[in-house]
């Protein structure tokens, strides 16, 4: 075929591919067979191939995904992504309508929506075409997931029509479909794996994947609700989201203009019933004053717009048999007892586990196996048991004694003085304590070996190549090459095999080689060290400068930390008081792990140098993280605490009236924004 044929030819496919998928994903009416869309979807493939030069940005072809994201760019929004002020009664209803009557005099218009429980994001399109997708972040500036995007087939890469502004910006949720998480988690519990919680954190998890071919197997979805831009079309919301849906973005029908009160809390009570029968997660109703002109009478608050509310509804309770207690053990040792219960529909997904959480918990609802008990699914959390319909109680019953031993290696469990939770002080001999480690060291925030994920860590300590961290850096190619191991089926009866082949031999060696640039405070995360998160892992490495002077700390060395307390100094203490854990840095040291914080470079001044701030408060033109990074990169201090120490607090708006009272009774200079801003420039 000629180029130009060619170019013509991909025109057409590209063009009738996008318009199938708006009318299969958007739509959900099919022109087309699935046979006859993957025989299109594969000749644009072929042509592409034979014509790279030809390929669009936006080709259908994109949706497969293949490209792989080594970091996410931060990208500072157009509009700020502010949040809402939620409400739980029809009486707050009537409070925000009548604080909004006080303002306008004039009628006002409502525009109701579903509340959407997923991963809010921003697209941006010019001259039709999608040419970038940013997370919330912190309101000022989110990561640029792009890439991940282009996977979700409901999301058009290319719009319909000719009378979509030029540019314009559409926000929405991005969501993970009940049916696409069952079988999500249906895979990982087959592979040992922790299932994640609820279908938001899978979403959220999953748009956030290094590999985007990964992202297009998740099957995500995304429900769009408000436009923002200079040169709308109408001079309302719920017009222009009408003209979107049209443009082929997926605008969902669950919206509604109100007048009244009475109106909105029926669109409320209709919802928190009908909820249970949509494919996702809702957790509530928005209302919107509809009128672009009264939502800018009404204007904003530091953090949310006050035209707008959302309504939360209670979470959904169901009640059901708990059949059976089984004991999971973490990287930490902790013992967590689940419940498993006779599958029960709550809040539009398959309960089939819920968390018992703790012996007390246990101990308080007084749970045996063969109760009926209640079940809630919160918005934030897994499944949980909130009490025992007594009533219906068999006579013969017996109450629940937590497990003595181990679960995994039978070792004598412990319980620490005022903590609620159970341990296994094996560590270095549990096989779910050595994985979690292990999957620990690699994650992304920690040494990001990413290469290694999907199941690969626990083959390796199946096959006894690897049981403690240091083992990585000793692997060789010629003894991963050719390993596989096929897991259990899953509850679909498909198995899945993890394999090393050449490719993936050769990246996880590269991997482990590139993690040796990892910075000394994402090291010493990645070790696991009982409560050193990454902010406690910073604090520490910034104080003690190398891992040889932490190890040689002392108690009061530690706590002489700002933000240090007795609990972690134990911990970091107990730690290196361990041999094994004193020859695995040992062996990391050799390896060329760093153990030291560098030579400090890049900073773009060092005019706060030797100054100390505490930011607080909400701020017009920064987020409250963007000053904390100008101050860093100028050769200042950020601490959380105003102290004598303390040379400056920066102030916001709604900043604490006991911290401003500490500052001044220390002496501290209270600083403003636009002060800091001259600061800064100065």
């Amino acid at each position: 075929m000629k180029k130009e044929e060619a170019k013509k030819r991909i025109e057409e496919l590209s063009s009738e591919l996008h318009r199938h998928n708006y009318q299969y994903y958007v739509l959900s009416t099919p022109a087309i067979s699935d046979f006859e869309f993957d025989m299109k979807l594969k000749e644009l493939e072929k042509l592409e191939a034979e014509f790279p030069d030809l390929t669009y940005s936006n080709s259908p072809t994109k949706r497969v995904g293949g490209e792989v994201t080594k970091e996410f760019r931060q990208v500072k929004h157009t509009y700020p992504m502010l949040s809402l002020g939620n409400t739980y009664s029809e009486s707050e209803i009537v409070d925000f309508i009548t604080r909004i009557k006080k303002i306008i005099s004039e009628d006002v218009e409502y525009v109701c929506e579903l509340k959407y429980d997923g991963v809010a994001i921003g697209l941006k399109y010019e001259n039709g075409k999608l040419t970038n997708a940013v997370t919330r972040g912190d309101g000022v500036q989110g990561d640029d997931v792009t890439t991940n995007v282009k996977t979700i087939k409901s999301i058009p890469l290319q719009l319909q029509g000719e009378d979509y502004p030029n540019i314009f910006e559409i926000r929405g949720e991005v969501l993970m479909p009940h049916k696409s998480f069952e079988k999500l988690n249906q895979g990982r519990i087959s592979r040992n794996e922790t299932p994640f919680a609820n279908p938001r954190n899978a979403a959220s998890g999953s748009l956030k994947m290094l590999d985007s071919a990964a992202v297009a197997k998740r099957h995500l979805d995304c429900y769009l609700y408000f436009v923002l831009g200079e040169d709308l079309p109408f001079n309302n919301h719920y017009d222009n989201l009408v003209a979107a849906r049209k443009w082929g973005l997926k605008v969902p029908n669950y919206i509604a203009k109100c007048k009244t009160t009475d109106e909105i809390i029926d669109f409320i009570n209709y919802w928190d019933k009908a909820r249970s029968q949509l494919n996702f997660d809702i957790d509530g109703v928005v209302i919107k004053v509809n009128s672009y002109a009264q939502q800018q009478q009404l204007g904003f608050t530091a953090k949310s717009p006050r035209w707008a509310i959302s309504y939360k509804f209670k979470a959904e309770q169901v009640s059901t048999k708990l059949l059976s207690i089984h004991y999971q053990v973490g990287r930490t040792g902790a013992v967590t007892p689940v419940a498993n219960l006779k599958p029960v529909l709550l809040a539009g997904t398959m309960v089939k586990r819920a968390s018992l959480h703790n012996a007390d918990i246990i101990s308080k609802l007084d749970v045996r196996i063969g109760d009926t008990v209640f079940v809630e699914k919160g918005g934030e959390i897994i499944p949980k048991i909130l009490g025992v319909e007594t009533a219906v109680r068999d006579l013969f019953s017996i109450p629940v004694e937590f497990v003595r031993t181990c679960p995994e290696c039978g070792t004598q469990l412990i319980r620490r003085e005022g903590e609620s939770a159970h341990y296994c002080p094996n560590e270095e001999g549990c096989p779910p304590q050595i994985k979690g480690k292990l999957e620990h060291f690699i994650s992304r925030k920690a040494m990001n070996i990413d290469s290694l994920g999907e199941g690969k860590i626990g083959l390796l300590f199946d096959k006894n190549l690897i049981v403690n961290v240091a083992d990585l850096y000793d692997l060789k190619y010629d003894q991963i090459f050719g390993l596989e191991k096929i897991y259990a089926a899953d509850l679909e009866k498909k198995e899945r095999k993890v394999s090393f082949r050449e490719k993936a031999t050769k990246n996880i060696l590269k991997g482990i080689e590139a993690s040796k640039n990892v910075s000394f405070p994402r090291v010493l995360f990645a070790l696991g060290i009982r409560y050193v998160g990454e902010t406690v892992a910073k604090k520490l490495t910034e104080h003690f400068q190398s891992m040889d002077a932490l190890m040689s700390a002392t108690y009061e060395s530690l706590v002489d930390v700002h933000e240090i307390g007795d609990r972690i100094a134990e911990s970091v203490i107990n730690y290196f008081e361990n041999e094994n854990h004193r020859e695995i840095i040992n062996r990391l040291k050799q390896q060329g792990i760093k153990m030291e914080i560098e030579d400090v470079v890049g900073l773009k001044s060092q005019k706060f140098e030797g100054k100390t701030f505490v930011v607080s408060g909400v701020f017009q033109n920064f987020s409250r993280n963007s000053i904390k990074e100008a101050i860093a990169e100028n050769g200042g201090k950020n601490v959380s605490s105003v102290s004598g120490n303390t040379n400056f607090l920066v102030s916001g708006d709604k900043m604490g009236p006991a911290k401003r009272a500490k500052a001044e009774k220390s002496g501290v200079k209270i600083i403003t924004e636009e002060e800091f801003t001259e600061m800064l420039n100065g």
